[in-house]
């Protein structure tokens, strides 16, 4: 897999400027994830719908799109986080994330977890809230509701700092955070 492989996924949009997948500086070898810019946000939005947790072609792998992260830190207000386990094998941060933000709208964004080797997932996932009320309101009210074809479960997110993932808009041009 390569970024000529990626650019032809996305080919028959007609809208990709750009493909950049991550390499290790050391060995050279992918580490999952890469950043498709398309030319606005609405094909990127267009991407999004249609190919997240579509399987790639010719390997055995989906799709796991999401907005891309800003570079840096994007402000110094607190994040409340929750842990969501017991998640389907067809969720995404995409699907999580809304399935909170309908009912919360502090929620900043949400990371399904997975296995960095086959980048499958491994059930379990985060949901950060800008408003400690709405994530104390979230870990009772979501405890058991459906994401997906399972109900979740719900708990306090372990003290650790967790950094990654946050799904929004980065820069005047839609671009996606793609874990491949």
């Amino acid at each position: 897999m390569d970024e000529n492989y990626v650019f032809g996924c996305f080919s028959n949009t007609g809208e990709v400027q750009n493909v950049k997948l991550i390499r290790d500086k050391n060995s050279g070898q992918l580490q999952g994830y890469g950043f498709v810019e398309f030319t606005s946000r609405a094909a990127a939005e267009r991407v999004l719908q249609t190919y997240n947790g579509q399987m790639m072609p010719n390997v055995d792998l989906t799709f796991r799109l999401n907005w891309a992260s800003a570079g840096e830190k994007r402000d110094d207000t607190p994040e409340y986080t929750i842990f969501v386990g017991d998640l389907a094998a067809d969720v995404t941060d995409y699907l999580l994330q809304e399935t909170f933000r309908v009912h919360y709208p502090s929620v900043k964004g949400a990371k399904v977890v997975t296995d960095k080797l086959t980048m499958r997932t491994k059930g379990y996932g985060f949901v950060k809230f800008g408003d400690p009320t709405e994530q104390a309101r979230a870990m009772t009210e979501m405890n058991g509701m459906p994401c997906s074809s399972r109900p979740m479960r719900i708990g306090p997110a372990a003290s650790r700092k967790n950094t990654g993932g946050v799904v929004q808009e980065r820069g005047k041009h839609g671009q996606y955070t793609m874990s491949l």
